[in-house]
């Protein structure tokens, strides 16, 4: 009886946090970027109660007895499938298609680099005079370029490619599928700012496997050992490239119906562990009045 309590037990706690999972992806439904998590579970040990062994005439019992002892959290898998691309009228919002993250700086280390699917980025003054722009998130965190350096405009590169400027306007500058980016000249023509040949560039990056990405909050992810390094696809031929599309933003990939039915099957779950408690419980007591 009371291995069917710890059993029954594991099973609620285990369906406890299949409901929390849940919750979560649903209060994430808007949040853009974000990546619909998965409960995955697996059996705790098995108690042999009879070994393979022979009947008591000797005739061959092949098929031992074994209860289970219960069930356990195995992981929470973030699925990293396309979201549906949400018009913006932010000229500095950025989806991606494909398997790519964009890159933000949040420290001073390579080790604080952090990858994110969000692209609601925004132009920030990079310095007072307000010759120079940088790419951010919503934070202030510096946005990546390809070789790895925050991304800064510099207002010597937009006069470059059109004299007539005398200060940075971000909402004039255009990025392409490649996440390259461009500035009208005087015939209001797309030029690369830093040139046809080395141009300034917003990073992507890929993993090898996604799911092994450490969360940090705030739709930000981190490297680990399981994840892989990350793969540069500005100088990697061996992976499909993404692409950007400006003015969008990906949204949460989160499909309701499917989690409101989970929801109800975890819930199910729940009640019928808690069941099978108050039927052990039952049967204890049946078991402790029969002395009396």
């Amino acid at each position: 009886m009371v291995r069917t309590l710890w059993t029954a037990a594991s099973g609620m706690i285990g369906q406890q946090t299949n409901v929390d999972t849940i919750a979560n992806n649903l209060a994430n439904v808007n949040t853009v970027g974000y990546k619909t998590e998965v409960n995955e579970f697996k059996s705790l040990l098995y108690q042999t109660l009879q070994s393979k062994t022979t009947t008591a005439n000797g005739e061959n019992k092949p098929i031992g007895a074994q209860v289970g002892l219960g069930v356990r959290n195995a992981s929470i898998t973030s699925q990293f499938t396309q979201g549906s691309f949400l018009e913006s009228e932010n000229p500095t919002a950025f989806a991606i298609g494909g398997d790519g993250f964009f890159a933000v700086q949040t420290g001073t280390t390579p080790a604080d680099i952090r990858y994110t699917r969000n692209g609601n980025f925004i132009f920030a003054l990079g310095d007072i005079q307000g010759n120079t722009l940088k790419l951010t998130d919503s934070d202030g965190h510096p946005v990546l370029t390809s070789a790895g350096n925050p991304l800064v405009i510099n207002l010597g590169d937009i006069q470059k490619i059109n004299p007539d400027v005398n200060k940075l306007m971000g909402d004039r500058i255009t990025v392409d599928e490649m996440g390259q980016l461009m500035y009208p000249d005087q015939q209001n023509n797309l030029q690369y700012i830093g040139g046809a040949d080395n141009p300034l560039t917003i990073g992507l990056y890929q993993f090898q496997n996604p799911s092994g990405l450490n969360k940090a909050g705030d739709s930000l992810y981190s490297v680990t050992a399981a994840s892989g390094a990350a793969i540069n696809e500005a100088n990697n031929a061996n992976v499909e490239k993404s692409v950007i599309r400006q003015g969008y933003l990906e949204g949460s990939n989160v499909q309701v119906a499917d989690e409101m039915v989970n929801l109800i099957i975890a819930q199910r779950a729940y009640e019928f562990n808690s069941k099978a408690i108050q039927a052990a419980d039952t049967m204890m007591q049946e078991a402790n009045e029969l002395r009396r």
